[in-house]
């Protein structure tokens, strides 16, 4: 006689409910506006922008204010000759170096980590690129937080904590919607910026067109003797060189950049010359402006101490256009507008 269990029909295994929160998982990892290819090649059907967007988004980087901090920095402690002469050479030095890495990305739809592993390093040498520019976006995320952090102190009366908070929290919707939002912040922000930048320094030039003279005939340095020194110069282009890790910013952006088109090879390469190593040129103002600024700065008052910090620089160069309240609204608007175009691609590149 069979055994009883021979005419039990075996039933199928229960399935597991899936949750929620496991749901949504899956939706947010298959969509390509949240998905942008995080360490990984970008497959030609995802890099759809233009070329001139994917340029005007990596362009949108050289708002960030430390630039200015750093050339006031460099005039302070090693002079004024010293400090342009580091901040030319850098400029170069940054262009050269970073325009092959910026071809390359836009080229093969590649970042900084996969550019180091195909370039022989291996694994371990793209683990430590990796390492090196998550360091970089992490320091320079807390630096301009801070920065406008003390804007909103200056402006609003918010403790520099709770500004800290705000600072660093307020990029993060924006840079988690990947470069699809992060291209439209840019590009609707980007007349504002350049406004807002170049209006205090236009106002200052016609009302006190003597400034850089005075600023150039003027040994900036705390510690240092006049004149050309080579220590010094080595030391100030040591500090400026510091930049050149940006480029891998640059190339978490041009890795989206469309392949080249025929008839239309000029345009792709002048984008990925602005978008690319173009960042140079308003930075390497930036830093001489910045220098300048705070030249102007020290001449209506302020001490050394703050004369680097960028707040006071515009405050006092928007003061030559505005009354001095309006002069304070408008240099928190003009460092909350610059401080959020480069958080978030801080912010971004981190993420990546």
């Amino acid at each position: 006689m069979p055994p009883a269990c021979a005419n039990v029909e075996p039933r199928p295994a229960p399935s597991a409910p899936i949750a929620p929160v496991r749901r949504a998982y899956h939706r947010w990892v298959a969509s390509e506006t949240l998905e942008d290819y995080a360490l990984r090649y970008t497959p030609r059907r995802f890099r759809r922008f233009s070329a001139a967007r994917v340029a005007n988004t990596a362009f949108g980087v050289a708002s960030f204010l430390v630039l200015e901090a750093v050339g006031a920095t460099l005039m302070l402690q090693f002079g004024v000759v010293n400090a342009v002469a580091a901040i030319l050479v850098a400029g170069i030095v940054m262009a050269l170096v970073g325009w092959p890495i910026c071809v390359a990305a836009a080229r093969h739809g590649v970042d900084m980590d996969l550019l180091t592993r195909g370039a022989g390093f291996g694994y371990l040498g793209s683990t430590l690129t990796s390492l090196i520019y998550a360091t970089f976006t992490f320091i320079f995320f807390a630096l301009e937080a801070a920065v406008m952090a003390y804007a909103l102190e200056l402006a609003l009366g918010i403790s520099p904590t709770w500004g800290y908070l705000l600072s660093a929290l307020v990029v993060i919707p924006l840079a988690t919607h990947g470069v699809t939002l992060i291209g439209r912040f840019q590009l609707w922000t980007q007349p504002l910026w350049l406004a807002l930048m170049l209006l205090p320094w236009m106002a200052v030039l016609v009302q006190d067109p003597g400034s850089v003279a005075r600023w150039l005939h003027r040994d900036g340095a705390v510690l240092a003797a006049d004149g050309f020194d080579g220590h010094r110069f080595g030391a100030a282009l040591t500090v400026a060189l510091a930049l050149v890790t940006q480029m891998g910013e640059q190339a978490d952006y041009l890795r989206f950049m469309p392949p080249q088109r025929p008839g239309r090879r000029w345009r792709w390469w002048l984008a990925v010359a602005v978008g690319g190593p173009g960042w140079v040129v308003p930075g390497v103002l930036k830093m001489l402006a910045g220098a300048w600024l705070a030249h102007l700065a020290l001449e209506h008052g302020v001490d050394a101490a703050h004369a680097v910090d960028p707040n006071q620089m515009y405050r006092v160069a928007y003061e030559h256009l505005l009354t001095p309240g309006w002069a304070v609204a408008a240099t928190a608007l003009f460092v909350v507008v610059s401080q959020l175009k480069i958080n978030v691609t801080n912010a971004y590149a981190g993420r990546a």
